[in-house]
């Protein structure tokens, strides 16, 4: 599955090049544009580290789906998933398993901290799409195991799970208005577009990944009226993406530490996110006025540099992922952990916390361990030398 997406990763920047020129067209016109260069390099950088850390994170959902679906599914070896309408039937199950998914991740804080990342961007466009957190597979895995219980092949289980995650990239995008019935069957932009505002009555609504009719059928479905604030409620300000995945745990820390009562303080992590015990000060109500973006001040030279990181780490990134799976698993975590110190470097220096030489050193040293390691293609002939 990993040389998929770096084969999807090349179609996904071509229609983000379509977009923002359709965003520049329509900006001439509006005076309103829905992309921020360092917002979408930030949703691109924690999308290439979710796909890094995703190599390891694999092996727990898809070790005990198989683990489920090998001893006690009960329909593993019936003629039914052979059939189209057996892939068909698969991919509403994952549906609807994502949709519970979904759902608790916006209504569980300890699943909130996770999800949080594919919310904190205060843009709306395709870049939004690949914003994903790196630790969605920790808890995640628990909602799929029906499925494996019910006997869908562990191979049919990812191809259907990658057709419904490559649908949710184009609805990630404020250029495509309303389709009329369309709305109102399945998970469209301006369905989805809902479920990122922060506006009031537009909060945690929409979870739907291709049929938003599992909204309607629970009563979690908003149509789209009033126009859309994007990102979190607590907004992320930062560019750092291995803050932007932990920020939320860290944040759950510190409230239970402070919280006296040992219930409350488990309670904090399964409770909604916002919760807060009865003796403890109420959050601040939120002003929808005073929502401002984030957006620290970078040169075009800066700017371009901060590409060119990036064209370095895609490169890299894509090259890993097209042999991680081939590798032995401690090769493969220092991998990992190489390239997210780089992804990590970009990240602070897009938000000027790191000069543009010191950030090179950590993603050349990057690109060194992985060629140590074999990781690199045109270096893996040369691995039994270089580990001597």
């Amino acid at each position: 599955m990993s040389k998929i997406i770096v084969f999807a990763f090349p179609v996904f920047l071509v229609c983000m090049a379509l977009e923002l020129w359709w965003d520049r067209r329509a900006r001439a016109r509006t005076g309103a544009s829905s992309f921020g260069f360092s917002d979408s390099l930030s949703s691109l950088d924690l999308g290439l580290m979710s796909q890094i850390s995703g190599v390891l994170g694999k092996f727990i959902g898809v070790a005990l789906y198989g683990a489920v679906f090998g001893s006690v599914a009960l329909f593993s070896g019936a003629d039914l998933w052979t059939h189209w309408y057996g892939w068909a039937l698969a991919l509403v199950l994952y549906d609807f398993c994502y949709y519970w998914l979904h759902r608790a991740g916006h209504e569980v804080a300890v699943l909130w901290a996770a999800h949080a990342v594919h919310h904190q961007s205060q843009y709306y466009n395709l870049s939004t799409a690949l914003r994903q957190t790196s630790s969605g597979a920790l808890l995640g895995w628990v909602f799929y195991l029906p499925m494996a219980l019910l006997g869908v092949p562990p191979l049919l289980f990812g191809t259907v799970a990658l057709v419904d995650l490559l649908y949710q990239f184009w609805v990630h995008t404020e250029h495509v208005g309303k389709l009329g019935w369309f709305d109102r069957v399945f998970c469209s932009p301006s369905n989805h577009r809902v479920h990122h505002a922060i506006n009031e009555g537009y909060l945690d609504r929409n979870y739907g990944g291709i049929w938003v009719l599992w909204d309607r059928w629970f009563a979690t479905f908003e149509p789209e009226g009033q126009a859309c604030i994007y990102g979190t409620r607590k907004p992320l300000n930062s560019w750092d993406p291995l803050w932007a995945n932990v920020s939320v745990y860290a944040s759950l820390l510190r409230q239970s530490a402070r919280t006296p009562r040992w219930t409350d303080k488990l309670r904090l992590w399964f409770k909604p996110p916002g919760w807060r015990p009865v003796d403890a000060e109420p959050h601040a109500p939120f002003e929808p006025d005073q929502v401002q973006r984030y957006q620290p001040a970078r040169s075009a030279s800066q700017q371009g540099f901060a590409a060119l990181q990036f064209a370095l780490m895609l490169g890299l990134g894509a090259a890993y992922l097209w042999v991680a799976d081939s590798v032995p698993t401690p090769d493969a975590a220092l991998g990992a952990m190489a390239l997210c110190a780089g992804l990590w470097a970009l990240g602070v220096y897009t938000q000027g916390r790191l000069s543009g030489a010191k950030a090179l050193v950590v993603q050349v040293g990057a690109c060194a361990m992985l060629a140590a390691l074999g990781l690199l293609p045109w270096f893996r002939l040369a691995k039994p030398w270089l580990v001597l």
